[in-house]
C-alpha cells in the first residue's frame, strides 16, 4: 500500500492554465485539412475552419496556441499570408515535405481561430531567415491601433481594430533549424531583435527567448547570463523517443513491453531536465520573474506506414495517454517557474489530441487525458508527499507512480494519478487529515490492451468511464490504481 499525505500548505501556487497549451505548425495536415479546409469546403466550417475540429478545442478549454511553428517559423514570411487570398504568393514548405503552401492560412486566419476556441495566441517570429525590421512591422501590424503603414494596411485587409498579443517567441529552435547558432550568438540576436518587438497603447507583450534542446545547459547558462533582463519566458524543446534514435524511432501502435517501458523512462527524463534548467533560472532569476515554457513536447515515433514521411503523422494509444498524464504531473508540480507549455501537435501530427481523414474526426487517448486534466487548470496547486513503488523492468527501474493535485475555484481537491506499470496495480492510502471532504468522484482512461487506440471506424475504443474504486472513510482515500491507466479523483 502506498501511503500519499495531502498538503496543502506546501502549494507551489498557482497552476497556470497555460499548461495545458497546444502547438499548431505548417507541417502535414496539421493547418490543411486539419483545421483548415477553405470557405468552399463541403466539410461543415466557420470562415474556413472545420466546425468538428472547433467544437472538439473548445470543450478542451484550450488555453493558448502557438503558431505558426516550428520550423516553418523561421523560413515564414507574414506579408505572404495577408490580403486576399487568391493573391497571397505560394511557397514550397523546404522543412516538412516540400510540399507546396499557398498560404491561405495566415494572420488574420490564425487570429479568427483563437477566437472562434477561445485561446490566446502565441506567436513565433522569424530571426532566423527574416529581418529586425520584418518582426517590427508584423507587431505593429497586429497591435498598433494609431496612423501607420502597417497599421492601414492591416484595416485595409478588414481589421480595424488592432489584435490582443500576450506572447510573442523571437525565434524558434535558433541552436538547430532556425539557423544553427551558438548561444552567444543568439543571446545577442534575440537581444537585437526584442528590442524591436514594442508594446503599442495598452497591449502588453511577453517576450519569449528561443531555449535550449532537451539537455542543453550551457545554452539555458549562456542566455540567462547574457539575456534574461530582456526576456519574460524561456523555452525547452524535448520529444519522448522510445528508442532515442532519431533515425529508427519505433512504432506508434506495434510494441512490446521492452518498448513500453523505455517511453515511460524516456518521458520521466522530463523531471530532470525541468530540475536543472530550472537551477540554472534560479541563479540569475530568483523571483521567478521569467517563465520556463515547455513549447515542444511529446511523443515522436516513425510515421504512420503509407503516410508522407514528412508529415509525422502517427497514431495514439494507451502509451501516449500515459506520456500526456505523466508530462502534466511533472508540470502542475514545477508550476513555480513552468507557466505554459504547448504539446506537439494539436491536430495530424506527432502527439495529436485529434486525428482528421476527410469529414471524419477522432478524439485520441491523450485528448481524453487533457480534457481530464483541466480540472487543474488556474487552480491552486497542493504538494503530496510519497514516495513510489520501483516499477522494474529487466536492470532498469523507474517510478510507478506519477501524481499530482490542486484545488480549483469551487474549492474541489482533484488529484490525478499515473499507473505507469504494464501490467501490476497499485494501492494507494491517502491521508485527508489536512482537509475535511465528504465525497469522491472520478474518471479513469484503461484499455486492456497497452496499444489500445481508437481509428475511424472505432472512434470509441478508448475514452474515459466513471471511476468508482475510490473509498472515503474515517480522513482516509483508499483505492487500488490499475496497471497502465489514468485516473482522476474529484474531493468535495
Amino acid at each position: 500500500m502506498v501511503q500519499v499525505t495531502v498538503r496543502p500548505q506546501a502549494s507551489k501556487g498557482t497552476i497556470n492554465k497555460n499548461i495545458y497549451g497546444h502547438f499548431s505548425e505548417h507541417l502535414g495536415r496539421c493547418i490543411y485539412e486539419g483545421i483548415w479546409v477553405g470557405h468552399d469546403s463541403p466539410i461543415p466550417n466557420t470562415d474556413g475552419m472545420r466546425n468538428d475540429v472547433l467544437e472538439a478545442l473548445r470543450e478542451l478549454k484550450v488555453p493558448v496556441l502557438r503558431w505558426p511553428g516550428g520550423c516553418f517559423a523561421d523560413e515564414y514570411h507574414w506579408q505572404d499570408g495577408i490580403g486576399p487570398a487568391e493573391q497571397r504568393p505560394r511557397m514550397i514548405n523546404t522543412h516538412w515535405g516540400g510540399v507546396v503552401e499557398n498560404n491561405h492560412f495566415g494572420t488574420h486566419e490564425f487570429f479568427r481561430l483563437c477566437e472562434l476556441i477561445g485561446a490566446e495566441p502565441y506567436i513565433n517570429g522569424n530571426l532566423g531567415s527574416g529581418t529586425v525590421h520584418e518582426m517590427q512591422q508584423w507587431v505593429e501590424y497586429m497591435t498598433f491601433d494609431g496612423e501607420s503603414p502597417m497599421a492601414n494596411q492591416r484595416r485595409t485587409n478588414g481589421r480595424e481594430e488592432p489584435w490582443k498579443l500576450k506572447y510573442f517567441g523571437v525565434g524558434n529552435e535558433n541552436w538547430g533549424c532556425g539557423g544553427n547558432m551558438r548561444p552567444e550568438y543568439y543571446a545577442d540576436e534575440y537581444r537585437r531583435y526584442a528590442t524591436y518587438v514594442r508594446n503599442y497603447g495598452d497591449n502588453k507583450i511577453t517576450k519569449i527567448a528561443c531555449g535550449p534542446n532537451a539537455h542543453d545547459y550551457e545554452w539555458t547558462e549562456v542566455l540567462m547570463r547574457n539575456a534574461a533582463r530582456y526576456m519574460d519566458a524561456l523555452t525547452l524543446h524535448y520529444y519522448t523517443l522510445p528508442t532515442g534514435d532519431w533515425q529508427q524511432k519505433g512504432s506508434a501502435t506495434d510494441f512490446d513491453t521492452a518498448y513500453w517501458f523505455t517511453t515511460m523512462r524516456r518521458t520521466l527524463e522530463m523531471q530532470d531536465l525541468l530540475a536543472k534548467h530550472s537551477a540554472i533560472m534560479d541563479k540569475y532569476d530568483p523571483d521567478k520573474r521569467i517563465g520556463l515554457y515547455v513549447d515542444e513536447w511529446g511523443t515522436w515515433y516513425d510515421v504512420e506506414p503509407g503516410t508522407n514521411p514528412g508529415f509525422l503523422y502517427q497514431q495514439n494509444t494507451m502509451r501516449d495517454a500515459l506520456v500526456a498524464g505523466v508530462n502534466l504531473n511533472l508540470f502542475n508540480n514545477y508550476c513555480d517557474r513552468v507557466t505554459m507549455a504547448n504539446i506537439a501537435q494539436i491536430v495530424n501530427v506527432l502527439q495529436a489530441v485529434i486525428l482528421t481523414e476527410g469529414d471524419q474526426l477522432l478524439l485520441t487517448p491523450t485528448y481524453h487525458v487533457f480534457h481530464m486534466f483541466k480540472v487543474h487548470q488556474d487552480a491552486q496547486h497542493v504538494a503530496l508527499d510519497f514516495v513510489s513503488p520501483d516499477y522494474t523492468y529487466g536492470a532498469e527501474r523507474i517510478p510507478q507512480l506519477s501524481l499530482s493535485a490542486s484545488i480549483d475555484s469551487e474549492g474541489a481537491l482533484n488529484i490525478s494519478i499515473c499507473n505507469l506499470h504494464h501490467e501490476a496495480s497499485a494501492p494507494l492510502e491517502i491521508d485527508l487529515s489536512a482537509e475535511t471532504r465528504s465525497s469522491v468522484s472520478g474518471s479513469i482512461l484503461v484499455h486492456e490492451t497497452l496499444s489500445g487506440h481508437n481509428t475511424f471506424e472505432q472512434p470509441e475504443a478508448v475514452k474515459p468511464q466513471a471511476f468508482d474504486g475510490a473509498k472515503l472513510e474515517g480522513g482516509k482515500l483508499s483505492l487500488d490504481a490499475p496497471a497502465a491507466s489514468v485516473i482522476v479523483l474529484k474531493l468535495q
